[in-house]
């Protein structure tokens, strides 16, 4: 079990709020972290796993035009990931991946790129790394990026 997930649980426990997650690169990790750990269910809603553009806007309602211009890795569209889940799962904080795990570039970003956005009532994070390693080391890393991040937002929060 991740630390930082079940750390993320008892914070968001303490505060009396719910996640959400919204998931490309990661793939439904991050939420399967957190729901791993005993007594999620008091706090986590449920994640989308919108792995393509147009999952990303149908499911999320990331705008198309956005994602043609910009395309699906940058900050704009993690941010609007984060708020689409939060509001289709009608949660108080949601977190979102998006990124390249390789081995080809994709979006013109290279492998490795990773982007992390977290939305609550504290405002909203977003944050762009470089991530070291093969496919399946990036999303791993992925994954404890954004626990780190949602249990820094969540750690802001006032205890209930």
């Amino acid at each position: 079990m991740w630390a930082e997930a079940a750390r993320a649980v008892a914070l968001a426990r303490a505060a009396g709020v719910s996640i959400a997650t919204a998931e490309s690169v990661t793939g439904g990790l991050v939420c399967s972290a957190l729901v791993d750990v005993p007594g999620a269910s008091a706090v986590v809603k449920g994640g989308i796993v919108a792995y393509d553009s147009e999952a990303k806007h149908t499911q999320l309602g990331v705008s198309k035009r956005l994602l043609e211009t910009d395309g699906p890795v940058c900050h704009a569209v993690a941010t609007s990931m984060a708020r689409g889940a939060r509001r289709q799962m009608g949660a108080d904080v949601a977190v979102s991946t998006t990124g390249v795990a390789g081995p080809e570039t994709h979006g013109g970003k290279p492998p490795g790129t990773v982007i992390v956005a977290v939305v609550g009532p504290q405002g909203e994070r977003v944050i762009t790394v470089h991530l070291d390693g093969d496919r399946d080391e990036v999303r791993q890393a992925a994954v404890g990026l954004a626990l780190a991040h949602l249990e820094k937002m969540l750690s802001r929060l006032p205890q209930a």
